[in-house]
């Protein structure tokens, strides 16, 4: 279903706050994106059945390469995109690796970006797809130069909802307190040898139904690592939201629109 027909009422508009400026989500220490980031020990399941995969042109930034580390891997979403004669996947929490593991039968061991227990130049490229904003910048890109061979690739991507496509879709976000985290047009931190070389900028959609966001939401790192009391508040709001303020129906389709930001790097000449 198209949402140009799906505007709020007018009155509603003054309750839409402008969307993020910022270039990177902020912690308040180091422990707190860490434990941010553990949050994602659990949920697996529910991450692979409706979280969204990767467009293709995210893959070709390093098609061209033989052996590629999709590190933070989660549960295969950008992983299975991947076309290259070798692909390994690594991710820190057991329980995508379980089910990454289980999906695509690729080499899968639990490592980060800052340590991925690799030897020196073991590949051509590396992708880090929905991770980078939870790992130390300064440690993983001179990770990523010791094991990648010369000529390698480090492709960031990320997929957000598109906030700027429609009031409603940056209201949703903010209850579902997700896809606001990056202003449009931004670029992330990446420190030397790694130079960038190409960007891709895409929008695409995605059919959910309300019951589905209910579950996306259920992906996040703040309602994982959140226990009943926040939970039953988030629930409350999106079931508000859906149903009350926008007027969807139970089961309705609905498509949800995304925005892709990928970007691939080289090392400085």
């Amino acid at each position: 279903m198209s949402f140009d027909s799906l505007h709020p009422a007018p009155e509603n508009f003054p309750s839409y706050r402008k969307p993020s400026e910022k270039s990177a989500p902020e912690f308040r220490t180091t422990a707190h994106r860490q434990a941010s980031a553990r949050a994602f020990a659990s949920g697996a399941d529910e991450y692979a059945d409706v979280r969204p995969v990767y467009p293709a042109e995210v893959a070709a930034l390093i098609a061209d390469a033989g052996r590629v580390l999709d590190v933070g891997a989660g549960t295969g979403k950008l992983t299975a995109t991947l076309t290259n004669p070798e692909v390994l996947a690594c991710d820190p929490s057991p329980d995508m690796c379980r089910v990454l593991r289980a999906g695509l039968g690729l080499p899968v061991w639990r490592a980060t970006a800052e340590a991925t227990a690799l030897s020196d130049a073991a590949l051509d490229a590396v992708a880090c797809a929905q991770t980078w904003h939870w790992v130390d910048v300064a440690r993983a890109s001179a990770e990523f130069d010791r094991i990648l061979r010369p000529g390698g690739r480090v492709v960031l991507a990320w997929n957000t909802l598109d906030v700027h496509s429609d009031p409603w879709v940056l209201r949703l976000a903010r209850i579902m307190h997700s896809g606001d985290i990056q202003k449009e047009g931004f670029y992330p931190a990446i420190d030397d040898p790694w130079v960038l070389a190409e960007e891709r900028r895409l929008r695409w959609s995605m059919p959910l139904t309300p019951e589905q966001l209910h579950r996306l939401m259920h992906t996040r790192s703040y309602w994982l690592r959140n226990g009943e009391e926040v939970h039953e508040r988030m629930t409350h709001n999106l079931n508000w939201y859906l149903f009350e303020h926008m007027g969807f129906k139970p089961g309705q389709q609905l498509e949800i629109p995304y925005r892709t930001d990928a970007f691939a790097y080289t090392r400085a000449s």
